[in-house]
C-alpha cells in the first residue's frame, strides 16, 4: 500500500487551495485525487466574470481563477490523478480509490482533506406532481450543457429557484436567444446574492416570483408547460393563484447539497443543518487527522471565501502531520441561535486556534437594520450593526485568540440576531 502524508478528496478550488498551502507549511508528500478529466471543479464551468475580487482584488471568470490555483499546484510539482474516483476513506485514514489505469488501489494517509463539493437537489426532492418529459434539467446541468458541450437546452425557459446558479443561468439562457419567462422561488426572499439578481434579471426585464412554486408539469415526451401558484406560509399552494405559462425548459436551482456519502461512511459526526461534518476550529472533522473544507463543509457565497477556509484546513493539516493533535485542549461550544441557522466551526479550543478565527455563518430570514450580538457565556462581547441581512449571503465575524485566553472559564459562545 502507497503511503502519502496528505490524501485530499477533490481537485476543485478547495482541493487546489489546501495542497498549495499544505505544500508552503512543509508537507511535500501530497496526492490530489480527482474524479474529473481534468482540475478545477465547478469553475470550468461558470464562465461567468465575479471571481476573485477579493483573492486577487481583480474580476476573474470561474476558469481564470481556478487557472491561477492549478498554476500554484503545478509550480509545487503536487502530485493529482485525474479520473479518478475514490470509493471509501476508513476511519483510520485508507483511501480506496479506482482509475482506467490502475484499478482498484489503496492508499495510507496520515492525514486526509475532504474537499468534494456539493451536488444540486434534484427534482426528485421537490415532490412536483406530473409526467417525466424531457426539458426538465438542473441548472448546473444546462450550465455545463451550454458552457462547455456547446448544447442548447431549449428556447422558452421557466426557472424554479433562485439560487445563484439559476439567477446565472436566467443571463446565461437570455445571452444564447431563449426567452426566459419568469424565475419562480419558494421562499419570501431570494436565494443568491443581490448583485445577481440585479445584474442577471433586473438588466434582461425577467420577472421574480417570490413566494411561488411549480404546482404542476404538462407534457409526455416533452415539456410543453408548467403552472405556477403562489404559496401561503407553510409553503401550500393557495387555490386560485394558478398561471400557466408554456416552455419546453424547466431548469430546478432548487438548493446546494454537500457530496458528503465518503463522511457519512467513515463515521464524521454531520452538522443537520448544512448536511456537511461538525469541524473545530481546525476544520478537523469528528476523525482525527481529517479535515474538510468548502463547499463540502457548508455551502459558500463566494469562491474567494472557498480558498480562503481551504488554505486554512490545509495549514492545519500539515501542523497535525508534523507535531500531531494537542490533547487535553479545552473545547469551547459555538451556539447559533435567534436567526443564526449554523456557524462553522461548531467548537474551538483558543489553545489550539491561530490569533484570528473567522467564524461564517448564515441568517434564516432577511433582516434590516439590525446587529450580531456575540456573548461570551451571557456577556456581550461585540455588536455589530448590519443594514440588511439575507440567507443568499455569508456572514462572518472574528474572534481574536488573546481575548478568549482572558476567559479560562469559558464554556459558550452565542452567535445571534439582535434588533439594533
Amino acid at each position: 500500500m502507497r503511503e502519502y502524508d496528505l490524501v485530499i478528496v477533490g481537485g476543485g478550488p478547495a482541493g487546489l487551495a489546501a495542497a498549495a498551502a499544505a505544500k508552503d507549511s512543509g508537507i511535500d508528500s501530497i496526492l490530489i485525487l480527482e474524479r474529473d478529466r481534468e482540475l478545477g471543479g465547478i469553475l470550468n464551468q461558470c464562465i461567468h466574470n465575479g471571481f476573485g475580487l477579493h483573492t486577487f482584488k481583480e474580476e476573474l471568470t470561474g476558469p481564470e481563477y481556478a487557472a491561477r490555483f492549478i498554476e500554484r499546484v503545478r509550480e509545487r510539482k503536487i502530485e493529482y490523478k485525474l479520473n479518478t474516483m475514490v470509493m471509501e476513506i476508513s476511519p483510520q485514514k485508507a483511501v480506496t480509490a479506482m482509475n482506467r489505469e490502475e484499478g482498484l488501489f489503496e492508499i495510507k494517509a496520515r492525514a486526509v482533506i475532504l474537499a468534494m463539493g456539493c451536488r444540486e437537489r434534484s427534482r426528485g426532492a421537490l415532490n412536483i406532481p406530473g409526467y417525466r418529459p424531457a426539458g426538465i434539467y438542473s441548472a448546473g446541468t444546462a450550465q455545463r450543457l451550454v458552457n462547455m458541450e456547446g448544447f442548447m437546452p431549449g428556447r422558452e425557459v421557466v426557472i424554479l429557484g433562485s439560487g445563484d446558479i439559476g439567477l446565472i443561468m436566467a443571463r446565461r439562457m437570455t445571452l444564447e436567444g431563449a426567452k426566459v419567462k419568469v424565475v419562480a422561488e419558494l421562499m419570501p426572499y431570494s436565494g443568491g446574492l443581490k448583485r445577481n439578481i440585479v445584474q442577471c434579471l433586473n438588466d434582461y426585464g425577467i420577472p421574480l416570483k417570490l413566494s411561488h412554486t411549480v404546482v404542476e408539469i404538462r407534457g409526455k415526451e416533452r415539456l410543453t408547460g408548467i403552472t405556477l401558484a403562489e404559496v401561503d406560509k407553510n409553503g401550500k399552494p393557495i387555490p386560485g393563484t394558478e398561471e400557466d405559462y408554456s416552455c419546453d425548459t424547466l431548469l430546478l436551482s432548487v438548493g446546494l447539497i454537500p457530496e458528503n456519502e465518503l463522511s457519512g461512511g467513515m463515521g464524521v459526526a454531520m452538522n443537520r443543518v448544512t448536511s456537511g461534518p461538525r469541524v473545530n476550529e481546525s476544520l478537523e472533522t469528528s476523525v482525527e487527522g481529517v479535515f474538510a473544507c468548502g463547499n463540502v463543509l457548508h455551502v459558500h457565497d463566494l469562491v474567494d471565501f472557498v480558498s480562503e477556509e481551504a488554505a486554512a484546513a490545509g495549514r492545519h493539516a500539515a501542523s497535525y502531520i508534523k507535531e500531531g493533535r494537542k490533547e487535553n485542549a479545552r473545547e469551547i461550544v459555538i451556539n447559533a441561535v435567534e436567526g443564526v441557522r449554523y456557524t462553522v466551526p461548531c467548537t474551538i479550543s483558543p489553545e489550539r486556534m491561530e490569533d484570528t478565527q473567522v467564524v461564517r455563518f448564515r441568517v434564516g430570514n432577511v433582516y434590516k437594520n439590525c446587529c450580531i450580538g456575540v456573548y461570551f457565556d451571557g456577556e456581550q462581547v461585540i455588536r455589530r450593526k448590519r443594514p440588511v441581512m439575507a440567507p443568499g449571503e455569508m456572514e462572518e465575524i472574528r474572534l481574536e485568540k488573546e481575548k478568549l485566553l482572558l476567559h479560562p472559564e469559558l464554556k459558550t459562545i452565542t452567535i445571534k440576531v439582535e434588533e439594533a
